[in-house]
């Protein structure tokens, strides 16, 4: 400046400083002009604000000036080609890839929504409760985030008697019992296996297996016994011993299958009370009578017997007595002297060996009174009687015993 003061006159020296003046007056004012025209526009980037002053013209070339590339799923408040106001809030959203796998099947999503629940709801996506999800519906969304999800399908138990419907996801029949807090005892039957993989045709039955012991008495009846007595007349029966049952503790092992009882073995058997015989005292003494005359003894079954003693006496024997009846399975009723004794029940017939008693012959049995020998047997041989009763009662009753015999009229 003082160099161009030297150069020029004073006049000019005062011209020049003022075109500068007037220069640096309308730059400044340019300026201030152009910054009072910007527009203020605030830019919210995934949630961070930032305020910027522009004379950019569309939305879409202040967000490439910033730095903002705006991808197809991305969110954008505004269209890109939407001219710049002052005092605009421009709002973007990046947006987050997320993997879903349903049952094992692979989905690729893109998202702004903030959480799992928002997002599910943006792409339309709805389960059951029963449904097992990786994450809750509160949680945050995060760019690469991978969601499981297996749904959730009906499965029948029988469990023993009873029938439940519960559901599953998959799994093992191990981890399906578990989860539904069904336990299984030693003995139980399952089908299929506790290690096989559960689907949705699968059926779980359970045999409900109970092993108990069983302790039950038994009552062991008594038997008869009889002993000859010579004190006692022939015919006379007196009862020396009552007889009295016993009692036996026998032990079963029980199993049952869904409450029904299938098995019961015999473990162990003990003697609680042993029976006691009864004794029945038989005489044997023979009665006195006069020589040529016919008494009459009484029995003990009420029979009487007519003893014919004459100058050479009655033939008398000591015999093994067994009892048989005319109703039984394959007997014809007849006897082998065409006793027809189905139509005569209570009538007293005996079966003899022939060669020892005549068939036809008139008898008098200890313990059973007057009768005709008119029937043989099989097993009928020698010194063996068969007496005939009424019922297969009263020959279980009679059983075998020792009998006098005489042969009334030879």
């Amino acid at each position: 400046m003082r160099i161009i003061s030297k150069l020029l006159p004073a006049s000019k020296m005062k011209l020049v400083i003022s075109v500068v003046g007037v220069l640096v007056l309308v730059l400044f004012s340019g300026l201030v002009l152009f910054e009072a025209t910007k527009a203020e526009v605030v830019i919210s980037n995934n949630g961070d604000k930032q305020t910027v002053d522009t004379h950019i013209n569309t939305v879409g070339e202040l967000l490439n000036e910033v730095g903002i590339v705006v991808s197809e799923h991305d969110e954008l408040s505004h269209a890109k080609d939407e001219a710049i106001k002052s005092g605009m809030t421009i709002d973007y959203k990046s947006a987050k890839q997320i993997k879903v796998t349903i049952d094992g099947n692979d989905h690729t999503y893109y998202t702004t929504a903030d959480s799992v629940g928002d997002f599910f709801i943006e792409q339309d996506l709805s389960f059951a409760a029963h449904d097992v999800i990786s994450h809750k519906t509160t949680d945050q969304t995060v760019d690469g985030l991978h969601i499981h999800i297996a749904t959730a399908y009906q499965v029948t138990i029988h469990d023993g008697a009873k029938k439940r419907i519960v559901w599953t996801t998959g799994g093992s029949v191990f981890d399906l019992l578990n989860k539904n807090k069904i336990k299984l005892n030693d003995h139980d039957r399952i089908q299929p296996s506790v290690e096989e993989v559960v689907n949705e045709n699968t059926a779980v039955s359970i045999v409900r297996v109970n092993k108990a012991i069983d302790e039950v008495n038994e009552s062991v009846s008594y038997s008869t016994e009889r002993q000859h007595d010579s004190t006692l007349n022939k015919g006379e029966e007196k009862v020396i011993t009552q007889g009295k049952d016993g009692t036996v503790v026998k032990k079963y092992e029980v199993t049952t299958e869904n409450g029904k009882e299938v098995s019961r073995e015999l473990i162990s058997e003990e003697t609680k009370e042993a029976s006691v015989n009864r004794v029945i005292a038989v005489g044997t003494k023979e009665p006195q009578a006069e020589q040529g005359l016919v008494t009459l003894a009484s029995t003990s079954s009420g029979e009487s017997r007519g003893i014919m003693q004459t100058s050479t006496g009655g033939k008398s024997l000591t015999m093994t007595a067994s009892a048989f009846t005319s109703d039984c399975s394959g007997c014809s009723g007849y006897t082998a002297t065409g006793i027809n004794l189905s139509a005569n029940p209570n009538m007293k017939v005996i079966a003899v060996d022939p060669n020892v008693i005549p068939l036809g012959s008139k008898v008098w049995i200890e313990g059973y009174g007057v009768a005709i020998a008119g029937d043989t047997g099989g097993a009928i041989n020698g010194n063996r009687i068969d007496v005939h009763v009424p019922t297969k009662s009263d020959a279980f009753s009679w059983g075998v015993r020792t009998v006098q015999v005489e042969i009334l009229d030879l």
